[in-house]
């Protein structure tokens, strides 16, 4: 009983002792740490990561690209325009060609028309649905004064051509722009206007491109030549050779009617009857 007893004192002491030898400090480090924990738990705890949205980034809208504009030459310009039509097409590719020019041919009007042109570009190619079987190209009749005079094209205006395999016949539409006014919504606004506000040049025509008359015989780019040439003579070479041809014509005519009998110059006077003296039997 004692030996127990003994023991058990000790076994209470032990804990004192202990409590005894820590110090202080750490004492205050753990009621620290204590008031840390509640006002954690207090706090609530977050949500696990897993729970967390993350933002899913949008698709990005595609960049619409303006649509190519090409220079149309009496060397390449058939090629070009038949190049993006397939054999067995059967839906028509179009191209939509401006007309233009500088000072000898647009008289330096045709500025403001070559810039809504340009925009135009990015519209025409942002229309819905896409146009994909539109084209675009221009003409410069400064720089190609005989493919314009082989069509018969004069600046200031866009034509519209409706290609399909050859020898498929090719729709041609002509509209007249106002140079000074232009904007690049009324080129997009011709384009989607009706085919009926534009002016149909018939397949069989003398000038029509690439149906008509003088190009199936060949004939439109000497055509071409020739007028170009005309128009290089200077106005008063012009005047003096009319004037030239036409002093020779009337002197020729002033010779020949020199040259010939008068009227009457041959034939001989008819002789006048003489009467008789007065006072003479015979009257």
């Amino acid at each position: 009983m004692r030996f127990s007893t003994a023991t058990a004192a000790l076994a209470a002491l032990g804990p004192l002792s202990a409590a005894a030898a820590e110090s202080p400090f750490e004492q205050y480090k753990a009621k620290f740490q204590n008031f840390l924990s509640s006002f954690s738990g207090s706090a609530g705890i977050p949500e696990a990561a897993d729970n967390v949205q993350v933002p899913i980034p949008k698709p990005k809208s595609k960049t619409v690209e303006p649509k190519k504009i090409d220079t149309l030459t009496l060397a390449n310009w058939k090629d070009t325009l038949y190049a993006p039509v397939h054999t067995e097409a059967t839906i028509p590719e179009e191209w939509l060609v401006l007309i233009t020019g500088g000072n000898k041919t647009c008289f330096g009007r045709c500025d403001k028309l070559d810039t809504a042109f340009s925009q135009s570009a990015l519209k025409l190619a942002s229309l819905k649905p896409t146009p994909d079987n539109l084209h675009l190209a221009s003409v410069n009749c400064d720089d190609e004064p005989v493919l314009c005079n082989s069509w018969s094209a004069s600046a200031g205006v866009i034509w519209l051509f409706e290609i399909l395999p050859a020898p498929t016949e090719t729709g041609l539409y002509v509209k007249r722009l106002n140079t000074t006014t232009v904007t690049s919504q009324d080129i997009v606004d011709a384009y989607v206007a009706p085919k009926e506000e534009w002016t149909k040049v018939e397949s069989d025509s003398y000038f029509h491109p690439i149906d008509g008359f003088f190009a199936k015989n060949g004939l439109a780019v000497p055509l071409g030549w020739f007028f170009w040439g005309l128009n290089a003579v200077p106005s008063w070479v012009m005047m003096l050779g009319v004037s030239f041809i036409s002093r020779s014509m009337m002197n020729k005519r002033v010779e020949g009617m020199a040259g010939g009998p008068r009227a009457g110059a041959g034939a001989p006077a008819a002789a006048v009857p003489r009467g008789a003296a007065p006072g003479d039997a015979r009257s």
